[in-house]
Order: C-alpha cells, then sequence, then structure tokens
C-alpha cells in the first residue's frame, strides 16, 4: 500500500470509493482475467467481468471503462456513455470530467480530500447523474467538490467554484485541496495555510506541507517534522514527527524516528511506535506494515489480523481490499477471504 502524504488526507473522509451501499446491496469492484465486474458483500458476482475497468461507486453510480470512460448503476446498466478521457466520483450530485488531453492515469482520484489533481492537458468540466454537463468543460484542471465548492485550476492559478460553476473564490493560489471542515489547505508563496469558503486566508501560508482538517486538527510540516494545529492556527501539538496522517477516532498515525504509532489529540501515544508504517483507522481497524507486510490492528494496537498482504486498504462497509502476488481480493474483519484474491 502506497501511502503519499496527500493520501493521508483522504483516510479521514466517509469512506474508501472501492465500495457502493445502497438500500439493496454493497458492491466492490473486482478483476478476473484481465475484465473488471463487481461482487457483493458475500463475494458473489452482481455485475459480471465487462470492463476495461472499474472503479467503486459513490451516489449510486460508478465510473468504467470501456476505450473511455462513463458510468454504470448499481445493475450494471451503462447509464453515461463511455465518452471521456478522465473522470472522477460523483460528489455532491456532480461528477468532474475531461474531454481531450493525456495524462498518467486515465482514471481521475477520486478522493474529495486529494489537494492535486488530474492535470494533463484537455478541459474539465462538471457532469449530473444524467450525463448532462451542469459546468461546461473550460478548466485546466479541477478537483471534486465538497461542502459545495470545488478548486479549479484557471489561468495557472487555483480558486473555487459553487455547483452552478460560479466562481467564488478567484484563481489565486499555488495549489488547493477540497474543504474540510469548512477550511480548504492552499499554496501561496511557496507555503501552505487555509482559506474560508470566502476566500479569506485564516491561517496564513507558512508551512511546509499541510493536511486537511479532521477532527478539529489538521498536519503541518515545520522544518522537516510534523506537528498538529486547530483552527486558529494553533500549535496544538508541538512538530516533532518525521511523518503523520490524520486524526480519526481521536488517533492519528504519527512516525517517530523508524517506526510508526498513534498518538491522541494531546499529542501522547497511544499505540507506540513499532511499525514500519501506519495509516488511519476505518471501522475500528487500521492498517499497519511490519516486516514488508500489512495485516491490522485494532484501537489498543493489538494485531487482529496478521501482517500477511503485499498491500492493504482500509476497511469499508466490513471489506477490505488486500493484495497478494499480484493479486487482489477482499476479507472481512476476521482476516477471512470473501472474495479470494484474482488478477
Amino acid at each position: 500500500m502506497k501511502k503519499s502524504w496527500f493520501y493521508l488526507l483522504f483516510a479521514l473522509a466517509t469512506g474508501s470509493a472501492l465500495s457502493v451501499c445502497t438500500a439493496a446491496t454493497i458492491l466492490y469492484p473486482v478483476v478476473a482475467n484481465g475484465r473488471w465486474g463487481y461482487v457483493n458483500n458475500s463475494g458473489e458476482s452482481v455485475i459480471n467481468p465487462q470492463f476495461d475497468r472499474a472503479e467503486g461507486f459513490a451516489e449510486g453510480l460508478a465510473p468504467v471503462r470501456t476505450g473511455k470512460w462513463g458510468y454504470v448503476d448499481g445493475s450494471g446498466k451503462i447509464v453515461i456513455n463511455p465518452q471521456f478521457d478522465k473522470v472522477g466520483a460523483f460528489s455532491d450530485g456532480l461528477a468532474m470530467v475531461k474531454l481531450g488531453g493525456g495524462g498518467p492515469s486515465p482514471f481521475y482520484d477520486p478522493r474529495p480530500w486529494s489537494p492535486f489533481h488530474g492535470g494533463g492537458g484537455g478541459s474539465y468540466g462538471y457532469i449530473n447523474p444524467a450525463g448532462k454537463y451542469i459546468i461546461n468543460p473550460q478548466f485546466d484542471d479541477a478537483g471534486t467538490f465538497a461542502g459545495g465548492f470545488a478548486a479549479v485550476k484557471m489561468g495557472g492559478r487555483w480558486g473555487f467554484i459553487d455547483k452552478s460553476g460560479k466562481v467564488v473564490i478567484n484563481p489565486q493560489f499555488d495549489e488547493a485541496a477540497a474543504f474540510s471542515e469548512k477550511l480548504a489547505m492552499i499554496k501561496m508563496g511557496g507555503h501552505f495555510g487555509y482559506a474560508d469558503a470566502s476566500g479569506k486566508i485564516v491561517i496564513n501560508p507558512q508551512f511546509e506541507r499541510a493536511q486537511a482538517f479532521s477532527e478539529g486538527l489538521a498536519g503541518i510540516r515545520m522544518e522537516g517534522r510534523w506537528g498538529f494545529i486547530d483552527k486558529t492556527g494553533k500549535i496544538i501539538i508541538n512538530a516533532q514527527f518525521e511523518e503523520a496522517g490524520s486524526f480519526v477516532n481521536d488517533l492519528a498515525p504519527v512516525r517517530q524516528g523508524k517506526h510508526w504509532g498513534y498518538i491522541n489529540p494531546a499529542g501522547n501515544f497511544v499505540i507506540k511506535p513499532q511499525f514500519d508504517k501506519a495509516a488511519e483507522f476505518s471501522e475500528g481497524l487500521a492498517t499497519v506494515r511490519q516486516s514488508g507486510r500489512w495485516g491490522f490492528v485494532d484501537v489498543t494496537g493489538k494485531v487482529v489480523i496478521n501482517p500477511q498482504f503485499d498491500e492493504a486498504e482500509a476497511f469499508t462497509n466490513g471489506l477490505a481490499w488486500v493484495k497478494t502476488g499480484g493479486r487482489f481480493g477482499y476479507i472481512n474483519e476476521a482476516g477471512k477471504y470473501v472474495y479470494n484474491p484474482t488478477k
């Protein structure tokens, strides 16, 4: 599981985009013999493998690729024809789509807390669940809607639009992330700070790196070390860690020296540093790496699923994505495979 500093921003969100929860069922993307489809939380096939690529559901629709990207519903019916070069997950009733241009990944990162976006040329706009453009393609780059706003890039600078496409914060930032707890991380003059929905800088750009707010705190880096601030910009936990994630359920993963552990909002270790790598908690469990393998611990630090996977993601709706030997599947909270590894 590769965890860049900005990947950690997403772990505090409403859940992984790997699955969808509806009144009827929960679906997870899987691959078999190079084709993608979906299974339910019992591992039973619901949408037969037929796509070049399939991503997780959000708001009842999932991006799938058959040459170009489109969207399917929970029955597997294509409801938005494949026509886009990049797409994002639906959020706040809209999805980012791109026409033209290239880029390193055909699928746009749907994470609403990801501070950096698609790029690669072309034009970005937003569609509704009927596939109709609500905001015409016009942006050089764009992010996912969160809290009614989305970060967009125009003329080399980032600003924010509302769901009608109106520019509500003029493009002025070098970089910008989605709003989280009513504040957005922005970068100006080589440093990171935070702005509110009016565009006012409420925490001056002064940090080497920064993360989204979660549970009232945000990770910031100063002089090569990570600490945490509150929404006034006050340092609550002194910058002392080599790396840090976000708070979830009053626990945040941090690295001190060579090992990762978990601290509480007072900055005290609740789970002592002992892991090669660690991620945020989700559904009471967190992925940790020991001796090159990933497993899961509970909030006391007890290993409940032994490290055995090459990669692993957080639990969502009772299942976690895991990868071993180039094949991936899903396990339940007992560590048992619900869907056996395939590739």
